[in-house]
């Protein structure tokens, strides 16, 4: 049952041709200097007095915050693409530079990931001494640096599926920092080297899964691919629902960007018209109910057999 709880405009109104997209990224630049700023020195402190403390759950730590500054990095990136105006010979702009950026990024992430565990491992045979105190002051750094980058991007996360990915991490990364805090404090009462070792694993385990998951949707994005979130079996239905339409075919949806969606689609509507008012208002509804903000909508007859109808054809 078709039910898209549509307003159809009134033929006699007049139809205004609105090609503005109405998705101009909220400037979080200040947040974004301030975050990597912070988070860099956090880095260079968690490396250097994790090696002074002979700690590698502290300097594993400062691998993953590294992938945070990395990450920060995309995002900054991501946000200043997409406010970017498309050239002649980049017409749509240059958005999908982050995508590559994450894939690299999600490389970089395993190979460190890698070499931690094989060092971790070393350690389970020959454990090190560790200056608990040292790690536990660092390691509490790390955690106000992590919340407070995390509430800089609070206001945003609702409207912005790139805003909302570094909130989340910056979040989970200061709960990793509290591990790190609360494994030196054990070593420091019980003497237990081996829980160095095994926390530098943990947080191994979840760069590991954080890099997988970046790299899978990444390549996807490369590939194509409907993003994340989106039901394209929805938007057919939504699509096939509208007034008029007998059919819809030639339907892709696809990333632009870390942040923006793309649609093409044919629609078969026999008895009705291509006017600019169901397109202009076709192109809001998907905007507004599936985030897709770009949408190139191609209105046909059916008097003729369009060459990309069959499903198995690009």
């Amino acid at each position: 049952m078709c039910n898209n709880g549509r307003l159809l405009h009134n033929p006699t109104m007049e139809h205004h041709h609105d090609h503005s997209h109405g998705h101009a990224p909220t400037s979080f630049g200040a947040a974004f200097a301030i975050g990597t700023a912070l988070n860099v020195a956090l880095v260079l402190a968690q490396f250097v007095f994790g090696y002074l403390s002979n700690s590698l759950a502290l300097i594993s730590d400062g691998a993953h915050n590294l992938s945070d500054v990395v990450g920060l990095i995309v995002a900054w990136g991501a946000s200043w693409a997409g406010q970017r105006l498309p050239t002649a010979r980049r017409t749509y702009g240059y958005g999908r530079a982050s995508i590559l950026a994450s894939l690299v990024n999600a490389a970089l992430l395993l190979v460190a990931t890698g070499a931690i565990v094989i060092e971790a491992i070393r350690r389970f045979a020959e454990p090190q001494p560790v200056e608990s105190n040292t790690v536990m002051l660092v390691a509490g750094i790390g955690i106000v640096v992590n919340a407070a980058t995390a509430l800089m991007f609070m206001r945003g996360r609702a409207h912005d599926l790139n805003i909302a990915s570094v909130f989340a991490h910056m979040a989970g990364d200061a709960v990793l920092s509290l591990g790190v805090v609360i494994t030196a404090f054990l070593i420091g009462i019980t003497g237990s080297l081996w829980l160095d070792p095994l926390m530098s694993i943990a947080l191994a385990a979840a760069i590991f899964l954080g890099s997988w998951r970046l790299m899978r949707n990444a390549v996807n994005m490369a590939l194509d691919a409907v993003p994340p979130g989106i039901d394209p079996a929805a938007v057919h239905s939504y699509l096939a629902c509208l007034p008029g339409v007998t059919e819809v075919h030639d339907l892709h949806i696809w990333a632009m960007s870390t942040t923006e969606t793309a649609l093409t689609v044919h629609l078969v509507r026999p008895d009705g018209k291509a006017d600019d008012a169901f397109v202009m208002e076709t192109a809001r509804d998907l905007e507004h109910r599936f985030r897709i903000h770009h949408s190139t909508i191609q209105v046909e007859m059916g008097d003729q057999t369009c060459r990309l109808a069959p499903t198995n054809v690009v």
